[in-house]
This record gives C-alpha cells, sequence and structure tokens, in this order.
C-alpha cells in the first residue's frame, strides 16, 4: 500500500522539522523536498518588484520533482534503498512491495503545481502569522542571503498570493497552526496518518 502525504506551508513554519520527525517514525517512509528543486540562481529572473523571484514556480524545476516523485510511485522499494531509506521487511516474510510505503513531499508550492494535484493521499498546509514569520526569517541564514526588504517586498506578498490560489484548488487540506509546539504539532499529523493507514488496511 502507497501513501503520499504533503508537508506544505508558509516559509519557515515547521515544514522541514515536522517532516524530519515524520520519516524517523513512519515505517517505509520516504521524502521529497521541494527545496531540492531550486533552479541555479543564474537561471532565476528578477521581477517587477526589484527582487530575485525565488517565492514562485518558476523558481523551481517542477518536472524534474513530478519524475522524482512518480519515481516513488513506480516503484518505492527501489526507491526507498537508493535513497538509504531501509525497508521493513514484512512481517509474514512476504514480498516488500505488499508492504505500507509513504512519500511525505514537503515544500512551500506543492498545491499550486497542477501535474501534482492528483497524487495526494494527505495534504497539510503549516501556517504562522506575519509577525513570527518575519522573526523567524530573519534569524535563519541561507546560502543566497535575503536581501534588504526581501521579505516585505516579495516573500510575504508571494505567500498570500499563492495560499489564495491553493485555498481555490480543490483539494481537502487540513491546515496546521505553526505556532503549537513541535511535539504538538508532530503527534497531530502522526496520528491523523495512522488513521488513515488503519481505515485503508
Amino acid at each position: 500500500m502507497k501513501l503520499i502525504t504533503g508537508i506544505g506551508g508558509v516559509t519557515n513554519g515547521g515544514k522541514t522539522t515536522l517532516t524530519g520527525r515524520l520519516i524517523k517514525n513512519l515505517p517505509n517512509c520516504c521524502v521529497v523536498h521541494q527545496d531540492d528543486f531550486f533552479k541555479p540562481q543564474d537561471q532565476i529572473e528578477l521581477g517587477e518588484d526589484g527582487f530575485k523571484q525565488w517565492d514562485v514556480i518558476t523558481a523551481l524545476d517542477m518536472d524534474a520533482m513530478v519524475n522524482t516523485v512518480k519515481g516513488w510511485m513506480e516503484n518505492p522499494v527501489k526507491f526507498a534503498r537508493s535513497h538509504g531509506v531501509t525497508v521493513s521487511p514484512a512481517s509474514d516474510g512476504s514480498d516488500p512491495e505488499r508492504e505500507i510505503h509513504i512519500l511525505i513531499i514537503e515544500g512551500f508550492l506543492l498545491y499550486n503545481y497542477k501535474p501534482l494535484l492528483d497524487v495526494y493521499n494527505k495534504c497539510y498546509y503549516v501556517s504562522i502569522p506575519y509577525e513570527e514569520c518575519k522573526r523567524r526569517r530573519s534569524t535563519r541564514t541561507y546560502t543566497v542571503p535575503d536581501p534588504p526588504g526581501l521579505f516585505d517586498g516579495h516573500v510575504w506578498p508571494m505567500y498570500l498570493k499563492h495560499r489564495l490560489e491553493m485555498e481555490n484548488c480543490g483539494l481537502d487540506i487540513q491546515y496546521l497552526d505553526g505556532m503549537r509546539t513541535k511535539d504538538e504539532l508532530y503527534n497531530q499529523v502522526y496520528e491523523d496518518i495512522q488513521n488513515s493507514l488503519l481505515n485503508v488496511l
């Protein structure tokens, strides 16, 4: 059985932390991080707002991301092994293909790209308020540092724009409060995924 779970949300909302805990505790769980698909810096367009357009879908090689997801869908055991994930043997010693396999897709624009909309079994979206998001972002160090004014001039406006698009995409998205503790967020999502697995077994 295969389960594909999306963990989307605002920048610095806690998506990666949540995903990291889930992949350690869910069986046969792999992850695809959207951030791994950013195009090289010289391919990122300069927008009318005067900033490099990192927070838009065209900054990402979404074809490569979709192909990676399809690779997992076609053979989750092979995908797991090629990504260093230990595949649990079936309890009855049978074929590992018959076991539960979970893929978490994590990123900030998961529900804004039509070719991915049909793959999700579960969709989560972590959000935090403007002030907290700005505070957290200011404490992070990025490979390409944020120029002055980027958050208010580009990051937050793009978040609002893409969130509105996402809310109209037709997916059943469960919204998560990123102001809750890491443990509370993890427990909520872990229990929900466990319940989903029980319902389909």
